[in-house]
Order: structure tokens, then C-alpha cells, then sequence
């Protein structure tokens, strides 16, 4: 077992994360886990990238272009990193392989995995239902197996603005045609969070020390989520009503689509994954184990966070066409 006091590191141990890699650093939530990253003024952020993107960094980020093709690119570009954060859209298992593999190869000691959910490894029934868990659970086991870096998971349930901006099969929103859809009697309570509270969560957790100086220190640490994970949310909110719709119904018509196949499996995916986590057995709920104030995160707004969401949909922002 590696040395859990900084005490004990091997000579030249810095106590500290200053070298931070991230792929999707202009992405939905990428972008602001950048933005906060970089205001602590603690950190070299260096985006991890295609050859061929034409995506234009934020002042102060580092390029480092890979081809997912040539392994050794993204071996050579993680060198000297502390910690690799991926930010992807769902359903890229063998560009996340490549990468974990070779944050193993460069000895990279931090993995935030491509997971940014409910908390589906205490309920893994609504994990499989939900189909977050087998993502999440390949990333983390083949961290482990690879035996070099820890994983450190952001559990922060659905995000807020993207759920109630991109589609009414999310929250129940539909503020074009200002339709609004709750599940069963609308008084489930989940956890939400916003790209702004990720963002500082992810640049708090990572400006903290990595290991205690030794068995006195009690003071909070980064080793503190080892191979765990980080509980967030911003709201946990339920307050509108217009219409309803019985979650495991909505569920049955999710699998439906998907069943179908064609224009409606999309809709059938985010039907199936944000119905499952509003059934009334308590499984979108990890209020229990928040580590907001842990982190310092502070209370937010939920109608400055609604008016962020309209005006993504005024500006017809579209996810699933990144």
C-alpha cells in the first residue's frame, strides 16, 4: 500500500497539484471546470485535444494535440501531469481506454473518470436502469486494475442548465412551446447542479493538499476521495407543477423509443436516464452525503441558473450537435 502521509513520499514530493490535464476543455461542462481551475491561479492547465481540433483555449491553457490512433501521443502529452480530468459525451468507451491507459503509462496520480451523475454506485439498481453505472463502473475498474493512478469520481446528479434547456424528455421543460411536464406528483426531491458549481468544486478539491503531513494532520485532503467519490449539488429543488406523468410509465415509454429506434432513440435514452432517477425509492437523493461545505461551494440561485437555461435555448443551443 502506497504511503498515506505526505511525510512519508519518496524525496522531491511536492504536497500539492499544480499540473492539471483536461479533455473537452471547451465543452459543455469542460469549459468551466477550466474557467475555475485557472482562477485559483494554483494550477497549469493543459487541454488535451485531437489533431485536428480547431478549438480556440482559453487564455493561459496549454495545447497538447493527441491522435487516439497513436497511443504514444497521449502518453507523451500526459507526461508530467498530476491529474487527468475527461469531460466526453456518453458512449466513447475506447477513447477513454486509450486514456486511462496512458495516464498509467505516465504515471498520472489522479483520474476524475468521464462520469457526471447521481450517485449509481450506492444504487446500483438505479445505475443499470438509469445506464450510467457500467460506464462509470469500466472507467473506475480499469483504473484500479492498471494499479498507477486513483480515481476520484464528481457525483452531482444531472446537470442543471442542460437539463432543463435540451430536451423535455429531461427535466419536463419545454420553454419553446412553455410546456411543462413533472413525474408522478411533482414532490420528488433529486439532487442538481450546475456547470458553475462543478467547476468550483473540481478547482477546490484540486487546490487542497494531496496526502496529510502525517497521522496529526486532520486537515482536509484530496487523498480524502481516493478511489471514491465527491457528492454536490446545487438545488434540491421541486416546487413547479402543471401536468404529471407517473416516472415508471415515463420510464415504459422511454424503452419504447429506444426499442424503435431511429429519431426517437435519443429522446428514449434521456426519457429512460432522468425518469428512472425520480422513481420514489430515494435513489436520486444523496443529500446525506454532500460535500459542499466540506468544499467551501456556496448557495446558488436556482432563477439565475433558470435564466441561464432559457437563454441557451433563445440562442438555440443544441448538445447532442457538439
Amino acid at each position: 500500500m502506497a504511503p498515506q502521509y505526505a511525510r512519508d513520499q519518496p524525496a522531491g514530493f511536492q504536497n500539492h497539484i499544480e499540473n492539471v490535464a483536461i479533455v473537452g476543455a471547451t465543452g459543455s461542462v469542460g469549459k468551466y471546470l477550466t474557467k475555475h481551475l485557472l482562477l485559483t491561479r494554483k494550477h497549469n492547465v493543459t487541454a488535451i485535444t485531437r489533431e485536428n481540433s480547431n478549438s480556440t483555449m482559453p487564455e493561459g491553457v496549454k495545447v497538447a494535440r493527441i491522435d487516439y490512433e497513436k497511443p504514444e501521443t497521449i502518453v507523451n502529452a500526459l507526461k508530467g501531469q498530476q491529474v487527468l480530468i475527461i469531460t466526453m459525451k456518453t458512449g466513447q468507451k475506447e477513447a477513454n481506454v486509450k486514456l486511462t491507459e496512458a495516464a498509467a503509462k505516465a504515471n498520472v496520480g489522479w483520474i476524475m473518470p468521464n462520469e457526471y451523475s447521481p450517485d449509481v454506485v450506492a444504487r446500483p439498481d438505479m445505475g443499470n436502469d438509469s445506464m450510467l453505472l457500467s460506464a462509470l463502473a469500466y472507467s473506475c475498474d480499469l483504473i484500479l486494475e492498471l494499479g498507477v493512478s486513483n480515481f476520484i469520481s464528481l457525483f452531482c446528479s444531472y446537470w442543471y442548465e442542460f437539463s432543463v434547456s435540451s430536451a423535455p424528455q429531461a427535466y419536463g421543460f419545454d420553454i419553446k412551446e412553455k410546456r411543462m411536464t413533472f413525474i408522478d406528483d411533482g414532490k420528488t426531491k433529486i439532487n442538481t447542479s450546475t456547470w458553475e458549481q462543478c467547476g468550483r468544486a473540481v478547482a477546490k478539491l484540486f487546490s487542497l493538499p494531496i496526502y496529510p503531513e502525517d497521522e496529526h494532520d486532520k486537515s482536509l485532503t484530496i487523498s480524502h476521495w481516493k478511489n471514491d467519490a465527491v457528492h454536490i449539488q446545487s438545488f434540491f429543488e421541486s416546487d413547479w407543477t402543471i401536468e404529471y406523468q407517473n416516472a415508471q410509465q415515463r420510464y415504459k415509454q422511454g424503452q419504447e423509443w429506444l426499442e424503435e429506434g431511429g429519431a426517437k432513440y435519443g429522446a428514449g435514452y434521456i426519457q429512460c436516464m432522468y425518469s428512472r432517477v425520480f422513481y420514489k425509492d430515494g435513489s436520486g437523493d444523496f443529500s446525506d452525503k454532500l460535500d459542499n461545505d466540506k468544499l467551501g461551494l456556496p448557495e446558488e440561485s436556482i432563477d439565475e441558473a433558470t435564466k441561464r437555461a432559457i437563454r441557451m435555448v433563445e440562442s438555440d443551443y443544441n448538445y447532442f450537435a457538439r
